[in-house]
């Protein structure tokens, strides 16, 4: 083993600032028990196809802090045991999503280091089947959507982990999917008891765990702003059913003035019959006249 690692050092030291990993790289002077190989910091923007050629035992690759521009469908061929492939800050110069899919599509990876590559969602293309640990750390991911929750729900994927630590979770209502899911998968979530809000500030800072989903605003919406919106609504409501109501008293003003008309009327006959029998009540001789019997 030590002469291997002099082997690897010295290929290392003629690969550094190497802005390509050229085709058959190692070939010249093969590694054969080489098992971990960090290439970081050596502004590698190009992996040409075969580059890894010469390293048949190689488990885990490191091609973390390099400005990746472009990955050939080939560049991992030489490789078929890697098993742990480290991206770290590697994807931020260009979109290889579909790149590295193709690149990655032969092998079988255990692990996929994705941490600090600005990611907006969930890189669904290049989770091979068999995945077990995805390390996402320090992106720019908000949630994780319906449709992705459903990708990793794949029988292909039911054993994969995620490190989804430091992202600026948004705790509005699109949320309510993902912390279902976190819910009934907080497993698969190496951190999910830690997962806090970023955002909205009434939210942020908040554990995503003891959310409830009713507390998840749209559109950044506060709860005393959702109140207020509820009264006017309430009051917009009750104006129009006013309009409503004098539109029907003015179109049926005739019958109504009618109605008014019989019911005065009617009160007035009331009346007089209570009158004319107070008037009767109130006259002595007509008292006298009921009191005494026989005449």
């Amino acid at each position: 083993m030590p002469l291997v690692h002099h082997q690897s050092q010295a290929i290392l030291a003629a690969l550094n600032n190497l802005s390509i990993l050229p085709r058959a790289a190692f070939a010249s002077r093969p590694l054969r028990d080489l098992r971990l190989l960090r290439l970081r910091h050596d502004n590698i923007h190009t992996i040409e196809d075969m580059a890894l050629q010469g390293l048949p035992a190689l488990r885990t690759l490191d091609l973390s802090h390099n400005p990746l521009l472009s990955v050939a469908a080939g560049a991992f061929a030489g490789v078929p045991l890697l098993r742990t492939l480290q991206l770290n800050q590697a994807l931020l110069a260009a979109p290889l999503e579909e790149q590295l899919a193709l690149a990655l599509r032969n092998l079988t990876l255990r692990r996929l280091e994705l941490a600090g590559n600005a990611l907006r969602a969930l890189p669904s293309a290049l989770l091979p089947a068999g995945l077990e640990e995805l390390d996402l750390r320090n992106n720019s991911l908000q949630r994780l959507a319906a449709a992705e929750l459903r990708s990793l729900d794949a029988p292909e994927l039911r054993g994969l982990r995620l490190n989804l630590g430091a992202n600026p979770l948004s705790c509005d209502c699109a949320l309510r999917p993902f912390l279902a899911w976190l819910r009934s998968a907080g497993s698969r979530v190496l951190e999910a008891r830690s997962l806090r809000c970023a955002g909205p500030p009434a939210q942020r800072g908040t554990l995503l765990l003891r959310l409830r989903p009713e507390v998840l605003l749209c559109e950044g919406g506060e709860p005393g702003q959702l109140e207020t919106a509820s009264y006017v609504f309430f009051g917009i409501v009750l104006a129009l059913i006013g309009i409503v109501f004098l539109m029907v008293l003015y179109l049926n003003r005739r019958g109504i003035k009618r109605w008014l008309h019989n019911l005065r009327e009617a009160c007035r006959d009331q009346m007089e019959g209570y009158h004319y029998r107070y008037e009767q009540d109130a006259d002595p001789r007509c008292a006298s006249a009921v009191g005494t019997p026989g005449l």
